[in-house]
């Protein structure tokens, strides 16, 4: 998920409708040993009464490792996150805690803003808009076709990363109404684009960057909610 520069996605997880973090994160961001983590999560568990909530804190998982080799890792709620880090000291790992503690309620915020009729309708119209650009793709796939492209079929993930790019989205189920609406209007600004080129007869490239820098127009002039 990417909110607020990018924090989400690279600290906080939304799995089963709960923000979690992953031991290797922990490990990374707050310069320490993954083994070591893994170590103090264990001791945790040891001393930790056997209940409902404390199996909800750390869930065991596991990681491809380069070596092809799969290796344990944890997630974490919020609770196992802050039981785990509690002990961590000195100033890098202030501004870490601080950091987590501010995306943990980002995430939170947004599962409760997921449950809003708002974020229903706007997933809703967003899928419709979705549908009328992927049509129109269609067409320009079999434009770049008999203009000589080879790889025409790749034009409709082409198109989706540019959009989602430029909306600030990595999965739609995963972004706030804010950024449902940027990327319908952006989907939109794609599918007149595409429809004008192909009318003018422009190459299918030439349409490409049309789409891009019409979108970046967009966001320049403000019209779309930026992250801080």
């Amino acid at each position: 998920m990417k909110m607020n520069g990018g924090d989400m996605t690279e600290l906080v997880y939304l799995k089963n409708d709960e923000a979690v973090c992953s031991s290797l994160q922990v490990a990374e961001k707050f310069g320490k040993r993954h083994d070591r983590v893994l170590r103090a999560i264990d001791n945790l568990l040891e001393t930790l009464p056997k209940n409902g909530e404390v199996s909800k804190m750390f869930i065991l998982s596991k990681r491809k490792a380069a070596d092809g080799q799969f290796h344990r890792m944890y997630f974490m709620n919020r609770d196992g996150f802050s039981l785990l880090v509690m002990g961590f000291t000195g100033k890098k790992a202030l501004e870490w805690k601080l950091k987590y503690i501010k995306v943990f309620n980002q995430m939170e915020k947004f599962i409760l803003e997921r449950q809003t009729q708002a974020w229903i309708d706007s997933r809703k119209a967003g899928k419709l808009t979705r549908k009328a650009e992927t049509d129109t793709i269609k067409k320009l796939v079999e434009y770049a076709q008999a203009q000589g492209s080879q790889h025409a079929d790749k034009l409709y993930m082409t198109y989706s990363k540019l959009a989602n790019k430029m909306a600030g989205v990595s999965k739609r189920d995963e972004a706030t109404v804010a950024q449902l609406n940027n990327l319908s209007l952006m989907e939109h600004i794609i599918l007149c684009v595409i429809d004008s080129g192909i009318v003018a007869g422009k190459h299918y490239k030439e349409i490409y960057q049309d789409c891009k820098k019409r979108l970046e127009t967009v966001k320049d002039l403000a019209y779309l909610e930026q992250s801080a």
